[in-house]
């Protein structure tokens, strides 16, 4: 069959959706429910932006998929609509600190930032120093506030160091006409105790901590999305409660829930199914589980990929790996592709963390006198395992 003939029969067959934007994580409802109370949070801290006053700085915690960045958006959005129809100069700049090229080094930060304000500067060649007064005469040219808004902060210090966001709060003192306010979006709940207490200081930020969802509330975002999204008749009965069920076992997260709606509808479109069935859901969660494996992996150290790779080279010849077993081809492997060989003790650290992560289990096993060693067995289908031995063997540039 011709690609083309496949086209044209695609594009004669009704689809299960009538508009997938309802599903996709860029779509800022009309309305956030379950979200009131910190909307209204966020709006009474930045509202002194559309008098161009300097709001507080203002930290936002939540676990993943609880509406943090959803609220954010949605209260940016209303503001700069008011400043547009009132000539407030006010400007919103929104960046994921988890992107490369954006966020890993401080000179990509700030050459993004003058990015922003219409001057492209290159990626790497000139002083920091020099990066950053670019920015300021860019910025600085008539008074005006700038929301600066850093989404999983916590990623930009991991890569960068919290240095960074000293100087970030520190500009205002440089600026004579403009003032920036920082609000930081992160996952982890305890990111601000382990910065730097100077770093701390300067930021003087107000916080605000976003709750999980229940099922119930998921149920509804679910429902208020879908109803949207497909065509009417087309989800199965039991699905939209399968999938908050789904969701809420991880903790609430409303945003894999959404998610998992559209990988099932387009499961289910794929398959020439007429209704999205609970089966197309179960297959749903285990490709969005594979993906998130894969991006995990993808985005771990070359030294973890490294253990990874000595594990499911290991695992089809015996059942049971112990930590010595996979410590001596780990150090092998790092001997033939020239790498740094970790400790052994990190090694065992890095398989705790494979084992928090679902992609192994390790049991502690007590020899005695001769100490604990972990029994480790690989949790992922061999499927899987082939996708990902041929990812680090890329990545890690290993040849035979």
């Amino acid at each position: 069959m011709k690609v083309s003939n496949f086209f044209e029969n695609f594009l004669k067959k009704d689809s299960l959706f009538e508009d997938k934007k309802y599903l996709l994580s860029s779509y800022i409802p009309d309305e956030v429910i379950f979200r009131e109370e910190q909307i209204q949070e966020v709006a009474n801290i930045l509202a002194p932006a559309l008098r161009v006053e300097k709001p507080s700085n203002l930290l936002i915690y939540g676990k993943t998929g609880t509406g943090k960045t959803l609220s954010i958006k949605y209260v940016l959005k209303s503001m700069e609509n008011i400043a547009i129809k009132n000539n407030i100069a006010l400007k919103t700049i929104f960046l994921n600190c988890k992107l490369k090229r954006i966020a890993d080094t401080e000179y990509r930060l700030i050459a993004q930032l003058a990015k922003e304000f219409g001057r492209a500067v290159p990626p790497t060649g000139l002083p920091t120093d020099e990066v950053y007064n670019i920015f300021y005469s860019l910025v600085d040219k008539k008074k005006l506030v700038i929301l600066l808004v850093l989404d999983e902060i916590d990623q930009l210090t991991k890569k960068i160091g919290d240095e960074m966001l000293y100087n970030l709060t520190r500009i205002n003192a440089e600026l004579k006409n403009a003032q920036i306010s920082i609000i930081g979006i992160s996952n982890n709940l305890i990111f601000a105790e382990n910065l730097d207490p100077r770093v701390k200081s300067s930021l003087s930020q107000e916080e605000i901590i976003f709750p999980s969802y229940n099922a119930l509330q998921i149920q509804d975002i679910l429902r208020g999305r879908s109803d949207k999204a497909f065509r009417s008749g087309s989800l199965g009965p039991g699905l939209v409660e399968k999938c908050a069920a789904f969701a809420a076992r991880e903790h609430g997260d409303a945003r894999r829930a959404i998610d998992l709606l559209r990988v099932a509808g387009e499961l289910a479109e794929r398959s020439g199914s007429k209704l999205v069935e609970i089966k197309h859901l179960d297959e749903a969660e285990s490709k969005i589980e594979s993906d998130k494996i894969v991006n995990t992996i993808i985005s771990q150290p070359k030294q973890f990929q490294a253990v990874l790779y000595s594990i499911m080279l290991l695992s089809p010849e015996k059942k049971k790996i112990f930590t010595g077993e996979i410590y001596e081809l780990y150090r092998n492997i790092c001997n033939k592709i020239k790498f740094n060989v970790l400790t052994q003790r990190r090694v065992s650290d890095i398989l705790a963390e494979f084992d928090m992560l679902g992609i192994i289990n390790a049991k502690i096993i007590s020899k005695g006198r001769y100490g604990r060693t972990r029994e480790v067995s690989i949790s992922l289908d061999d499927r899987l395992q082939t996708k990902l031995k041929e990812i680090i063997e890329k990545s890690i540039q290993l040849s035979d």
